[in-house]
């Protein structure tokens, strides 16, 4: 029997258990997929440990690629034996899986497995928040939080690409290094730096007309003293634990700021809109704009391990699990 990752109650990485799973024939609308990776991310690890709460048991994961075995009824757009990559049908974290065939995208013969499952949740939310939630235009200033990243080192890219000055944070001289030569201008090492004081610095006093965070709790409010009036803080993650509320009028205090927390799916929710988004990803990492770095592997058995280390802080770039 194929096996998966199971969660039968929220807990930390030993939550994650290796176990042999049923796997039915696909129904009317869905493939049965036999994947060769799945990407790992930190949303994994809020399912995980029960910040984001789901139906018990569940296996995890919501990116992955791999080779079409199957169709049901009503599937024409996909063949068996197609190379397909997803993200955003959860249940990645198998040998074996069945999902919706309307959530697959095929991909083109020069990305293999592993670069889609490292690049499809990762790079479809770099499109959407460098190009839909706010739209960065050439000349501007933007400050990416965790630049070292896989979503960090993506929106490094595209930002560089389309014309901005980029600043990031990051932990370490290596992590500053990675960073820098992913578009990173100006690498902050906040374990040493106080990042709103460069971020004065750098930009002469005039701040910053959009800050991109995931750290959340650790950031945040700080983030908020980097932005010009009128300016955006979107907040996409909380690696550092979840941000506390605030009070409407502090938006108003800092600059009439505006805040939003975009979650990648509302903006891939129909097919035309997946298609869209997924299309201009797979062009940029077809023409170089983009370069997919999959910096750690491990064993589909060995989650609970990718799990430590993505938490620990001791990972860069993009995280898979080899199926």
């Amino acid at each position: 029997m194929p096996k998966a990752i199971v969660v039968d109650q929220p807990g930390g990485p030993e939550a994650l258990r290796w176990t042999e799973v049923e796997v039915a024939a696909p129904g009317p609308g869905q493939v049965r997929l036999r994947q060769e990776a799945v990407g790992v991310n930190y949303i994994d690890v809020y399912h995980r440990n029960g910040y984001y709460p789901q139906p018990l048991p569940f296996i995890r994961g919501l990116e992955g690629a791999g080779v079409v075995e199957a169709v049901g009824p009503g599937v024409t757009a996909l063949q068996v034996g197609q190379r397909v990559a997803y993200a955003g049908a959860a249940g990645a974290y198998a040998e074996l899986r069945v999902a919706p065939a309307d959530r697959m995208i095929a991909l083109p013969d020069a990305i293999s497995c592993e670069q889609g499952a490292a690049m499809m949740l990762q790079g479809m939310t770099a499109q959407v928040l460098l190009k839909q939630v706010y739209a960065v235009q050439p000349g501007q200033t933007i400050l990416v939080h965790a630049a070292a990243g896989g979503t960090g080192l993506l929106l490094c890219q595209w930002a560089k690409a389309l014309g901005a000055t980029v600043i990031g944070t990051v932990s370490s001289e290596e992590k500053a290094a990675l960073a820098h030569s992913h578009g990173c201008d100006h690498p902050i090492l906040y374990t040493r730096q106080d990042f709103v004081a460069e971020v004065l610095r750098i930009t002469g006093g005039q701040k910053l007309p959009v800050v991109y965070d995931s750290v959340g709790k650790d950031t945040f409010l700080r983030s908020l003293d980097c932005l010009q009036p009128r300016g955006t803080m979107v907040s996409f993650g909380q690696s550092s634990g979840a941000v506390e509320p605030i009070a409407p009028i502090v938006l108003s205090q800092k600059g009439s700021l505006y805040l939003t927390r975009p979650f990648l799916f509302t903006y891939i929710a129909s097919r035309a809109e997946l298609e869209s988004c997924a299309a201009d990803l797979l062009a940029a990492v077809q023409d170089g704009t983009l370069r997919i770095n999959v910096n750690h592997r491990y064993p589909l058995a060995d989650a609970a391990r990718a799990h430590t280390d993505l938490e620990a802080r001791r990972t860069t770039g993009s995280t898979v699990l080899l199926a």
